[in-house]
């Protein structure tokens, strides 16, 4: 799935180490989801959207509008 954590985290200056430690998940994880090669737990795309101040749709782009 594709999303725009990446460029949301890079505007915040974020690493991926901080935003995992924000989010209490690993660094491994952060880089999945950035690289799509993992698609969050629907608790955790809440708990980054909550993060950013956003809308889990203004995030995460769905398969179907893709």
């Amino acid at each position: 799935m594709k999303n725009r954590l990446k460029i949301l985290r890079a505007e915040r200056g974020w690493s991926q180490q901080v935003l995992a430690e924000r989010l209490q998940v690993s660094r491994q994880s952060i880089n999945a989801i950035e690289t799509g090669k993992y698609d969050p737990s629907l608790p955790l795309a809440f708990r980054i959207a909550e993060l950013f101040g956003l809308t889990i749709e203004q995030i995460f782009i769905s398969p179907s509008q893709d």
